[in-house]
């Protein structure tokens, strides 16, 4: 699935083991990204998305995984050791409450993992805080298009996928704007709900977006 969703096969191959297929997208393509520049992933998992970014920053920049699951943060430090990844750090840490300090980060990246959070006001809240100014977020992640019924939000697939957690679009967007960022929508797969779940009833889409601290 990851092939699907914005990696090409040959990153796919180089880094297999750092990738869990549980993305739904891939944020390194949204946006550029400059030699030197700090990185900070949130819900990093296994790694994947912080290795290829942190190619594209070199050596002279920095890579910050932050995930709250030991098992994840172990893998993901396993993994760097065994691709011999050296501008890359895991800390453990809530993307509610991050591990990083003020005004130091170029760049924020999130792969469907923003949706999970319960305080989805204060996620945004955070990254505007650890972000410099003019800093941008390229996140993908899973919105809502229509209310769920009741049936869906007591689905055992969809409670494992976390779409339970997910917000409408609407609302989504309203609290990223909130927090102070503008907002660019960069693309938006309105069939993922068919692609993961073969439903036609099921309203959610991918969004790929590009928030900039004003």
């Amino acid at each position: 699935m990851s092939g699907e969703i914005g990696y090409t096969k040959e990153e796919l191959d180089a880094l297999a083991d750092a990738n869990l297929g549980l993305g739904c997208g891939n944020p390194i393509s949204l946006g550029e990204f400059k030699e030197g520049d700090t990185v900070v992933d949130l819900g990093s998992g296994a790694g994947l998305d912080c290795f290829l970014a942190s190619k594209k920053v070199g050596q002279s920049g920095m890579v910050i995984g932050v995930d709250m699951t030991p098992e994840m943060l172990r893998k993901a430090r396993q993994n760097a050791e065994k691709y011999g990844i050296e501008n890359v750090e895991f800390r453990k840490g809530d993307i509610e409450n991050l591990p990083v300090a003020t005004n130091t980060v170029d760049i924020i990246i999130s792969n469907c993992v923003i949706n999970l959070a319960p305080d989805k006001d204060k996620v945004f809240q955070e990254a505007y805080r650890v972000l410099k100014p003019g800093g941008k977020m390229y996140v993908s992640d899973i919105v809502l298009l229509s209310e769920l019924t009741e049936e869906q939000k007591n689905d055992v697939k969809l409670l494992c996928a976390c779409v339970s957690g997910a917000l409408l679009k609407d609302e989504y967007l309203s609290k990223i704007q909130h927090a102070g960022f503008d907002v660019e929508i960069v693309g938006e797969d309105k069939e993922i709900g068919k692609t993961w779940f073969k439903s036609d009833d099921l309203h959610i889409s991918s969004l790929k977006f590009i928030a900039i601290k004003k």
